[in-house]
């Protein structure tokens, strides 16, 4: 996004946008001062150079085909170098504006990316973020700049949810248009076509990414607390429903633990990590899976 984009959101907005990046960076801070761990787990390490063996050196680091041509120990030294690339993916479509708490899905998915983009750019990862409804609807390119976290908070801020959903298409036109290999986090309420999801994740593993699904859901819509006559408007087109939802519960219950089953096996056996957050949920939640899924990462690659 552009300086002159960035000036043409109205004051109201730039203040949103700054309060959003106060709550990102306070969650991320707060969140991180109660490990014990480094929160640096997407670093990887790269050779830099040579140097002779001593006393104490770890056995392991020695080079051994240097060794076979001079005769001679030598250790590889490493240098940090950040190497992590990720791709924010996050649904606007209509029904993230359905809330029955404090925050709709969409808030709570718009901290969510906040959150990540700061953790993300204090590790000097790259970022960039996708939004996207029944298509693209807008794009940050990627960056490990400082500047790269504003730049993500007013896409969000410019993109309100409506329309509707079609993340097959989306995933697989984000599949085609990376060039490289890294990390996509899929934030949505996965209310879409089914065989359509699972399509777009596999072929995001097909294509050697790393894929992570936070699936952000109402409380309500998970535990269905309705009683009495009550009016369900629809959105997407789904159309409106008067209903004594008593009737219903048990269906719909039943219907839910279903869909969350058939999503979480598809992605255990895709090897796609999954987690299923309530907007009632503490960010921390979110930070510590991403954190372990990425020292996991980092553990894999080492071994």
């Amino acid at each position: 996004m552009t300086r002159d984009s960035k000036r043409s959101l109205p004051p109201e907005a730039l203040t949103r946008i700054s309060r959003l990046e106060v709550l990102a960076r306070n969650i991320v801070e707060g969140y991180l001062s109660g490990l014990h761990r480094s929160p640096y787990f997407g670093q990887s390490v790269e050779f830099a150079q040579h140097r002779e063996y001593a006393p104490g050196d770890e056995i392991r680091r020695i080079d051994w085909k240097v060794w076979s041509k001079t005769d001679k120990f030598y250790i590889k030294q490493y240098e940090e170098e950040t190497n992590l690339r990720t791709l924010l993916l996050v649904d606007l479509s209509e029904s993230m504006q359905f809330g029955s708490g404090k925050l709709t899905k969409a808030d709570y998915a718009c901290q969510i990316t906040a959150a990540l983009s700061y953790l993300l750019l204090r590790q000097q990862d790259s970022v960039a973020l996708t939004v996207f409804d029944q298509q693209i609807r807008s794009k940050v390119p990627p960056s490990s700049k400082q500047t790269q976290l504003h730049a993500v908070l007013a896409s969000l801020e410019v993109e309100q949810p409506s329309r509707k959903t079609d993340i097959s298409t989306v995933l697989s036109k984000v599949a085609e248009e990376l060039s490289r290999k890294g990390l996509v986090v899929l934030v949505s309420d996965l209310l879409t076509d089914r065989p359509g999801l699972m399509r777009g994740l596999r072929l995001l593993r097909k294509r050697g990414h790393d894929v992570m699904v936070f699936h952000v859901l109402d409380d309500a819509e998970l535990d269905f607390p309705y009683t009495g006559l009550t009016r369900f408007d629809g959105m997407e087109e789904a159309g409106d429903l008067m209903c004594d939802p008593r009737a219903l519960r048990d269906g719909y219950l039943e219907a839910m633990k279903d869909y969350l089953q058939e999503i979480r096996r598809f992605c255990v056996s895709h090897m796609v990590d999954y987690q299923v957050i309530r907007t009632s949920e503490h960010l921390d939640a979110v930070l510590r899976h991403y954190l372990s899924h990425r020292l996991g990462m980092r553990t894999s690659l080492r071994n």
